[in-house]
């Protein structure tokens, strides 16, 4: 909207327009192939004309701040780079993606760089074409006699990834034919309109050769498609992170420089700088919170009192008022947003500024990431062996979770690898966080019935001030930076995620939900 008033107040032309709604679009694009969290979004479109704005006061070179502030970001909010979109591009499995964006990526692959195009989207949603496996989802003789000995292992890793899949409007004819005869028949990949196939038809055979260069093929168009914005533009003063209450960053080493409330800056030296300094602008507006959760007791209440040996380190508000300080950057976050809501202040009214990590902290992050992703390129088989409905479309991660889902939007059970511990969760985490409270209370009904069931006790996570619910179940004293914990991990993420879907997906989720 923003982009739209600019425009209408000709302070952005068409074509700026269009170049920043295009960027918007790769960069979506780019985060879903790489399987990045959406949960991030909302707060990085809100914050981001302010952003742009605030660079130099002036709402010059937009498109060039614009491009800027999408490329600074960090972890969550990351603009996939080429190495990192590619290799998911390339590995993706492009066929088990919604309908949507199946067909969005066709067309894209078929008619970008020409003027010359297809209507894609008219002829799919008409069923007139459809997505055809170049090599069939069921082998026949035939084909296993085109891919060779290793047919099984070449069949499993590659039928469903864009490297194998191409338009047709002759998918009955084509069917499980073998690859000469879908080439050569009438109406085949020889006679076909479409420029994908023309290149398809081109071949004399199709194995794994040709499906890897397919896909070198296909991996550079999604770069040349999808591409990577470039500008030159550097803000004069440096920028910082930033991240609002309500988001679910992980601050786990990071320093805080500043901090925006309700449009006012105010530096810290610290997490407990800032803490003090918020709980006490909160007191300011409205003393009777404070005053009332001095008396109560359990959430926020036990972190203030009117006794301060109730505490273990303490600052007085004013009144006789103590708040607990000795506590976590995670449980200082969480008893402001209990507070927020106390207040009936949006939690995004809190801006955090943070700042970036030295170049060593940085290196041993990354360091960290290519661990990560080593451990799920070892556990995902065995998850996937144990559990392959929900996980059968996951990739390896740089994070230290994976999710799989099971057709529930919002849903999905999660693996989670720490230097401490290992999880396995059912989260619940749609947009609608009273949906997930609602979800996760019908659970919660069958609790005994549940934990009877599995013989174990689990953890059930409320997320009183958190949009999302979990139910998990943790293995301590294993650490994924350890390879030889590894195998135990793997069987413990591969073991307990079934156990979730068993015992509570499937019995009582999926029928809470119709399905």
């Amino acid at each position: 909207m923003e982009v739209l008033r600019l425009k209408h107040e000709g302070k952005l032309s068409i074509d700026d327009a269009v170049r920043i709604f295009l960027i918007t679009e790769n960069y979506l694009f780019r985060r879903t192939i790489c399987d990045v969290p959406t949960n991030a979004l909302n707060k990085i479109f809100l914050m981001l004309h302010k952003e742009i704005v605030s660079y130099d006061g002036t709402v010059d070179r937009y498109v060039d701040k614009f491009a800027y502030a999408l490329l600074s970001k960090r972890e969550r909010a990351r603009f996939p780079n080429n190495k990192e979109f590619a290799e998911a591009f390339g590995n993706r499995e492009i066929y088990k993606m919604n309908g949507k964006n199946r067909a969005y990526i066709m067309e894209r692959l078929e008619n970008f760089g020409t003027s010359e195009d297809k209507d894609v989207y008219r002829h799919l949603d008409d069923d007139e074409y459809s997505i055809e496996h170049i090599m069939p989802q069921h082998l026949t003789p035939a084909w296993r006699d085109e891919l060779g000995e290793d047919y099984a292992a070449i069949h499993e890793t590659w039928v469903h990834r864009a490297a194998n899949l191409t338009l047709t409007a002759y998918n009955s004819k084509l069917s499980n034919s073998a690859f000469a005869e879908k080439r050569d028949m009438k109406n085949g990949f020889k006679n076909s309109g479409l420029r994908m196939n023309q290149k398809i038809a081109q071949k004399n055979h199709w194995g794994l050769a040709e499906l890897e260069e397919r896909n070198e093929y296909l991996c550079k168009r999604a770069l040349a498609i999808w591409s990577i914005p470039k500008t030159d533009f550097e803000p004069s003063v440096k920028q910082f992170d930033y991240c609002t209450l309500d988001d679910d960053t992980d601050l786990t080493g990071r320093t805080i420089t500043r901090f925006v409330y309700r449009g006012a800056e105010q530096p810290v030296e610290s997490w407990a700088d800032m803490f003090n300094q918020v709980v006490r602008l909160l007191y300011s507006e409205d003393k009777s919170v404070l005053a009332r959760l001095s008396y109560a007791s359990g959430n926020a209440s036990g972190y203030v009192s009117r006794n301060k040996e109730n505490l273990r380190k303490y600052f007085e508000v004013g009144d006789g008022i103590y708040v607990e300080r000795n506590t976590s950057t995670e449980m200082k976050r969480s008893v402001l947003r209990r507070l927020f809501k106390e207040h009936d202040v949006e939690a995004s009214e809190l801006v955090f500024y943070l700042s970036d990590p030295s170049e060593a902290e940085a290196e041993e992050k990354e360091n960290r990431h290519e661990l990560r992703k080593r451990y799920w390129a070892y556990a995902l088989p065995e998850i996937k062996k144990e559990n392959n409905g929900p996980f059968s479309n996951v990739n390896p991660s740089k994070d230290n979770w994976v999710n799989g889902f099971f057709g529930i939007g919002g849903f999905s059970l999660a693996c989670v690898a720490n230097i401490n511990e290992a999880r396995a969760e059912l989260v619940f985490a749609k947009m609608d966080d009273l949906e997930n409270k609602k979800a996760f209370n019908a659970m919660f009904s069958h609790r005994k019935e549940i934990e009877a069931s599995i013989g174990e006790t689990l953890s059930w996570d409320s997320g009183e001030n958190k949009k999302s619910c979990k139910i998990f179940y943790a293995m301590k004293n294993v650490n994924f930076e350890k390879e030889e914990d590894w195998p135990i991990m793997a069987r413990f993420h591969a073991k307990w995620t079934r156990v979730l879907y068993d015992a509570i997906v499937v019995p009582y989720l999926l029928p809470l939900y119709g399905l």
